[in-house]
């Protein structure tokens, strides 16, 4: 499918482009340095603590990238690197989707970079790869998150219970996502034009409580 023949992307002051192994220190140096940032929105492994070794996370991404099955990314801002990007269970044919994850380091935090890497990340898998739908999942606690999804009109789909292993435990999320039909002229252009509606982001009341009570076992 060529999935790795990635373009970079620019829009403003927000690049968006593969990573490479020449990112590795950057990249943990960041890690490292946001963990309380970070950790409570960061996949964990229910089997226990691993270390932490992004170069061979960056190999292991970038096979994943050749085989076709994810996009692994880097967001830069005004040149420096402010977080990754990865678009992951790339599927085509009848499903033709994607899922997206992604963190941003702390100072580079309310500046846009988010939601203008998802929006240029999403654009391209729907224009470029062909595919027809993007999935965002997000824990209920995630504001910031919340909000990126929000600002560029990705729908409320349902509540998952345990659904992802973060910091620890499996977490509920709340399900989002957009389909290549509903942004004709791409979600960045909606966006910016100031034509994306916020409101089929709103979460019901009844999954709003739901989620303030995590299933326990």
């Amino acid at each position: 499918m060529g999935t790795w023949n990635f373009q970079p992307q620019l829009a403003g002051d927000v690049l968006l482009r593969g990573v490479k192994l020449r990112d590795a220190r950057t990249l943990e140096r960041e890690l490292l340095g946001n963990r309380s940032w970070l950790a409570p929105w960061e996949a964990t492994s229910p089997r226990g603590v691993y270390a932490l070794d992004m170069r061979a996370s960056i190999k292991d991404r970038l096979a994943a990238a050749r085989a076709g099955e994810s996009l692994p990314l880097v967001m830069e801002y005004r040149g420096e690197i402010a977080g990754q990007l990865t678009v992951s269970g790339l599927t085509y044919g009848s499903l033709a989707s994607a899922n997206l994850g992604y963190w941003i380091a702390e100072r580079f935090a309310g500046k846009g970079i988010t939601p203008t890497a998802v929006a240029l990340a999403t654009d391209y898998t729907f224009r470029a790869l062909g595919l027809h739908r993007m999935e965002i999942c997000i824990r209920p606690e995630n504001g910031p998150s919340l909000a990126v999804v929000r600002k560029l009109g990705f729908r409320y789909e349902g509540l998952r219970r345990r659904y992802i292993h973060i910091n620890g435990d499996w977490r509920d999320h709340f399900c989002f996502a957009v389909v290549s039909e509903e942004v004709p002229e791409g979600v960045y252009a909606r966006w910016r034009r100031g034509l994306a509606d916020e409101s089929v982001a709103n979460i019901p009341e009844i999954d709003r409580l739901a989620a303030a009570h995590p299933l326990e076992f």
